[in-house]
């Protein structure tokens, strides 16, 4: 079974186990199903060959203690080998050998044609796991007919990094919100043919820095030298308004620097009104994710999505490997 368990690690233990948990559902269908052995693998950070700092030994920790079972093997970060990101049929066949059959279960990774996502599964009778049906479902819901108003909140540092969605998306939506530093690159010649919405005013902060002088400014008043690190009240109030009406909402990225707590009020008030809304909501990427887990709202959205990357292609409508080669029946 291909998993995600790329989890962020802190002082060599795991610091969220969001995915670990994911992975759990189809793990103890296998097992009730009377599986002899399961072979777990999954990549860890971005390692170029081995390396003590990404072992996966502490996910190989927390699974065993979420779920106690000798007939699970966790296997070491598949980036250690140079074979899986060159999709190298020689390492695919090393992690299919003995294997009956393979199960996609890592969302996060069937971007990307690899060894453990592409490789195996033309080896191996594969099928999706319950995690992969799952984002598949919910995530696609996005791209067909929904009920509106349909409220689209992007955030984060590069507008590149979203372009694809937000063209592909944006474009259906009734509202686009936009903050995060990427606000600030919209506003000169923007690459959309749509309106957005974008900050009224920001957080201001003397320096990139936790302790930074700070101050609310207007968006185009900010004093010379200074950085945008949120957005301000005013359109935080604006923003959440925006969503509480809306009947379908899809975000992805915080709005300002939400790891610092004196720039995490946008991020906030965005989360919490998301989880408020009645709507079909979906939200994606790590950041975002991890903000409703902070607040203790991630059950109280429609989907939590484990994508980062994959989510994105997945809305931006372009196809996935690791799904495409996986038989449909």
């Amino acid at each position: 079974m291909r998993a995600d368990l790329n989890v962020p690690l802190e002082d060599g233990q795991v610091a969220d186990d969001t995915r670990i948990r994911a992975s759990l559902p189809t793990l103890r269908l296998l097992l009730e199903r009377d599986a002899a052995h399961v072979r777990v693998c999954s990549h860890l950070g971005r390692p170029t060959g081995p390396d003590p700092a990404f072992s996966i030994e502490p996910v190989r920790a927390a699974l065993r203690e979420l779920l106690p079972d000798e007939r699970v093997e966790v296997l070491e970060n598949t980036r250690f080998d140079e074979g899986e990101t060159k999709n190298d049929p020689a390492f695919a066949r090393r992690l299919a050998d003995g294997c009956d059959l393979f199960v996609e279960d890592a969302f996060g990774s069937v971007h990307r044609a690899h060894a453990s996502t592409v490789g195996v599964a033309e080896l191996l009778p594969a099928y999706a796991g319950l995690l992969l049906e799952q984002e598949l479902e919910h995530l696609s819901r996005l791209l067909g007919e929904v009920e509106r108003p349909f409220v689209l909140i992007s955030g984060g540092a590069k507008v590149e990094d979203k372009l694809g969605v937000l063209r592909n998306l944006g474009g259906k939506a009734d509202t686009v919100l936009i903050g995060g530093k990427m606000a600030e690159q919209l506003r000169g010649a923007s690459p959309l043919d749509f309106e957005v919405v974008l900050p009224t005013d920001v957080v201001g902060a003397a320096a990139f820095a936790e302790d930074a002088e700070a101050a609310v400014f207007p968006y185009d008043g900010l004093p010379e030298g200074w950085l945008g690190l949120d957005v301000g009240p005013e359109t935080r109030t604006r923003f959440a308004a925006e969503i509480a009406g809306a009947k379908t909402i899809f975000w992805n990225g915080p709005m300002g620097v939400f790891e610092w707590p004196r720039f995490a009020e946008g991020t906030q008030a965005v989360a919490e009104a998301v989880a408020g809304a009645d709507a079909y909501s979906v939200v994606g990427g790590a950041d975002s994710i991890r903000a409703l887990n902070e607040l203790g709202l991630t059950d109280r959205v429609s989907w939590a999505s484990t994508g980062g990357g994959a989510s994105l292609e997945l809305l931006e409508g372009k196809t996935l490997p690791g799904v495409a080669v996986i038989p449909a029946a």
